[in-house]
């Protein structure tokens, strides 16, 4: 990069250019252009929310965060690590949503739990609509961790759940 002076700020390169952060006299500003907040990343369920899913999808650290818990509806982010999976699982009575914002994997979706003949490779974008009562997984096959997040309709946690990791999810639901 070629230096021009006099220059009041640098502006290093992003992934994503709609959230620069200017660096102005060594401070750096934390608001994005559409003038919302970073938010924490807790439950929020019962109230009134807006929040950029795709950046706080990437933020999570953790297996699965509840970020908003209703009647009807849940919204929940995962981080699935480098060859790890969510694990093969059925809900009778949910629909669920899942959309990738980082990563790829394979989702697998069937009738019955040894047979999933439904398998397609998604990556960053991708929508996955899991029908109720569908046996279904999604393993990561990239180099870094799969970040999504996902709905439940009606909700499938506990308000407020937080698991760090995988291990800590199935020792919750045995």
């Amino acid at each position: 990069m070629q230096w021009r002076y006099p220059m009041p700020a640098y502006w290093p390169p992003q992934q994503d250019w709609r959230y620069w952060q200017p660096y102005a006299g060594g401070i750096i500003q934390y608001t994005r252009n559409d003038e919302n907040p970073l938010v924490e990343l807790k439950d929020y369920g019962g109230q009134p929310f807006v929040v950029n899913i795709e950046q706080a999808a990437k933020r999570n650290p953790n297996y699965r965060t509840a970020i908003w818990t209703g009647k009807h509806l849940q919204v929940t982010l995962m981080s699935i690590d480098v060859g790890g999976d969510i694990g093969l699982e059925v809900h009778p009575d949910v629909d669920q949503f899942i959309r990738i914002e980082q990563g790829q994997g394979l989702v697998q979706m069937g009738g019955r739990k040894d047979r999933l003949e439904f398998e397609r490779n998604v990556s960053e974008d991708d929508a996955i609509m899991i029908p109720a009562g569908t046996w279904h997984n999604v393993t990561n096959t990239g180099h870094v961790p799969l970040k999504l997040y996902s709905i439940y309709a009606p909700p499938e946690h506990p308000f407020g759940t937080v698991h760090r990791t995988k291990a800590e999810a199935m020792a919750v639901h045995r």
